[in-house]
Order: C-alpha cells, then structure tokens, then sequence
C-alpha cells in the first residue's frame, strides 16, 4: 500500500510550523541574560566562540566579553603543514591579536595560551601583558622555544592572579616578585638560570598553598631554599630525561612550610630533597625509581627521605619503591635497617595496606618485621596481585608464617584480598 501523500497546503503548513518551532527555539536562547551566554560561551574554545557572533546581531559582540580566553594554536591550525610555514604563524598571530583587541574592559578570569609555533615573542609578550591588564585571575602558558623574555614584568608584579600554570623552557626573574593573590602555582619543564632566581619567585608567593613542580630543570642551581609559610600541598615530579655527570651530586632543595599537609614525591632523587620544618604534614606518598647507575646514592637519599617523614599520619609507598629497596638493601630478619624502626611505627602505626603483594622472601619479611614492632596495629589488609590470586597453597603458607610472630599488638586483625 502507498503511503498517503499530503496536500502541498498541509505540507506547508507543516514545515512553516518547524521552522517556527526551531526560531522559537533559537529566541529562548537568544534571550537569556549576558552572564549566562558568556557562561555558555567560556566553555569553547576561543575560535569557536568568535565563530558565534554570525548567528545574529545578539550574538555580534557577545563573545567580547567572555570571561576565559582559551588560544591553542594546535586547535587553530591543525598540524597539516609546516609549523614555520609564514603563511601559518602569520595566520594565528593575527587572529590572536584581533581577539584581544576587540575584546572590552571587563575582567579576565583565566586566560590560557599554547603556543608551539615559532611566533614573535615581542608579540606573545603583549598579550600576556594584555591580559595581566585584564586582571585574569588563572593564567596558563605553555610556550615552547621561546626565550625567557617572553615573560612581562607585570606578570610577576599580578595583584589579581590566584593561579599560575608555567610551561617555558628557561625563566629569567626580575629583581622584584609580588604575588599578593596566588594560590596555585604549578611549573612545568621550568629552568631557572640560577639560586637567586629561583629564591626570588618562590619567595614572593605570599599566600601560596598549593606547589607543583612538574619536571623542572634544577641543572644550574646548586642549593635553593622553598620558604612559604602558607603553603598546604607540595606535589614533585623529579623523573626528567637529564642525566647527571659523575662529580653531579644535583641540587639541594630545602623546604619549610609549617602549615604543609600534603607531600607527594615521584621521580629518582637526582636532587636532594630536605624538609625541613614540615610539623603539621598528614599524608605522604612516596614513588622512588632507582637507577642503575646510581643505586647506591639514591637509596641513601631515599632513607633519608623517609626518615624526615616520621611525623606523617599516612604514608603511601609504591611498588616501585618497595623493589627498589629491596634489590638495594639486605631486608633480612637481622638486617642492621632494622634497627632504625622510626618511632611513628612502634607507638603509632595502626593501619597497614600492602597492594600487589606477591608474597617474595623480603616482602614477608618486611610485613613479619612490621607485625613485630607495630604496638598498636590493628589490621593489616594484604592485597593480591593479579598474578598470584588463586594460589591457595601459597595464602595458606603465608598465613602460617605470620602466625608464627609474636606481635607487639595485643589485637589486630590480616586480612588477604
């Protein structure tokens, strides 16, 4: 049977009632108030939001006013040619200057800038500047090969950042630093040129609670001092690619921050890490890779760490570094390292977690050991790994090995998952 066709009047009618439908759609829209628009707005990407002002005459200037500026070359020219090709660099300075300049006087409150072409870094210089002026509450920057000039004084003079996210390969810092707002500070492949500078920046965050120091270049320093006394969590990615010379003991990086919290270190202590007056620090979590090449030293190091952590209420270590000590260090029943059991684990420790337990000789021994000297445990959960779940013979010849130790805990309970 063929379907009925409709009148051509009624065929009309009907689609003259969509488009109606869809313009009534578009007004709803349309007619919300700017702030929520300019909400809208902030979750695109700059070039899209710029995109909307052909819809109509509402949406004409909106975009000026939007609260976030988002500018990632990568997302405006695509990596189909060259990156030095001048008709490309050419492109995206122009479209990142008109942005700026046609954009009012109302407040910024984060503007984020990835550029990995070669741009003219006077240029990039101005719209960092520009929107220092703005008074951008986040500010985001990766630019890569450029000098460190591409950084405005005012940037490091902001009375309105509370956020700064750094991705420069090399800094130089002015004689003077003031950041009376800033929060958050993370760097990114930073290198600083010497102590000074590094002082300088780190000693004119005056409020700063939160540190991360992703993968920074430290090969020109030889001791720094990170003083803030406001800071909350201080994250350290140290696993860079940098491989130091034999007579290169790294750099000494003291820290003192009484309110500190929060510690989290990854990397293979190619760099001293010294914390010094840390007394309200909470949790920790600890990831060590030892080298080769520098095993010995960086054990050393890795004692000495842990052992400034003996206050922390909650001390995380990964497998990594479990291995790392155990193919460094004889952790043996009567091993000499034993006899240095910090008092946070005698008088202390109540809560023990082990994860991806394969049950070796030194992983035992080091849960046996703990056992002995925890006084007030009370449970002890041993996670499986992968590899070993269903091997029940070998649970039950655990289980029977720590039957066997007189713990100092007058109740606890081990518990295998």
């Amino acid at each position: 049977m063929k379907p009925k066709k409709l009148p051509m009047s009624k065929y009309r009618g009907n689609k003259q009632h969509e488009i109606e439908h869809s313009c009534d759609m578009v007004d709803h829209i349309s007619n919300l108030p700017d702030c929520i628009l300019h909400q809208i707005l902030s979750f695109m990407h700059t070039k899209e939001a710029v995109k909307t002002s052909i819809l109509s005459t509402r949406w004409k200037y909106l975009w000026v006013s939007v609260p976030k500026l988002d500018i990632d070359d990568a997302v405006l020219y695509p990596r189909e040619i060259d990156d030095k090709h001048p008709s490309k660099v050419t492109s995206f300075m122009n479209f990142v200057g008109r942005v700026l300049r046609m954009r009012d006087a109302s407040n910024l409150e984060k503007f984020s800038l990835i550029c990995r072409i070669s741009s003219d870094a006077s240029q990039i210089k101005l719209w960092i500047s520009d929107a220092i002026s703005h008074n951008v509450r986040e500010l985001d920057l990766c630019i890569v090969d450029m000098i460190s000039s591409v950084l405005p004084k005012s940037m490091f003079c902001s009375m309105s950042l509370t956020s700064l996210k750094l991705e420069v390969e090399w800094i130089k810092i002015p004689p003077h630093v003031s950041f009376p707002c800033l929060k958050n500070l993370h760097l990114d492949y930073v290198g600083f040129l010497n102590d000074g500078d590094a002082e300088r920046l780190f000693s004119g965050c005056h409020v700063l609670e939160k540190l991360v120091l992703s993968y920074c270049q430290w090969i020109h320093l030889n001791h720094i001092v990170i003083s803030i006394s406001t800071l909350k969590s201080l994250t350290i990615f140290d696993d860079s690619d940098f491989e130091p010379e034999d007579d290169d003991i790294g750099c000494k990086i003291k820290i003192i921050a009484a309110k500190l919290t929060c510690f989290e270190y990854i990397g293979h202590l190619s760099n001293e890490i010294l914390l010094s007056d840390i007394p309200s620090l909470v949790r920790a979590y600890i990831h060590i890779s030892l080298p080769e090449e520098r095993q010995n030293e960086v054990t050393c190091r890795a004692v000495d760490l842990l052992k400034q952590l003996r206050n922390v209420m909650a001390l995380g270590l990964s497998n990594v570094t479990m291995e790392g000590f155990e193919n460094s260090m004889d952790l043996g029943e009567e091993d000499r390292v034993w006899l240095l059991v910090p008092i946070c684990m005698t008088n202390c420790l109540k809560i023990v977690t082990f994860k991806n337990f394969h049950a070796t000789d030194s992983e035992i021994c080091f849960l046996k050991r703990v056992l002995k000297y925890a006084t007030v445990l009370e449970r002890m959960n041993i996670c499986w790994s992968k590899t070993q779940v269903g091997e029940r013979k070998k649970e039950t010849d655990v289980i029977k090995e720590f039957e066997k130790v007189e713990s100092s805990s007058a109740v606890f309970v081990v518990r295998f998952t």
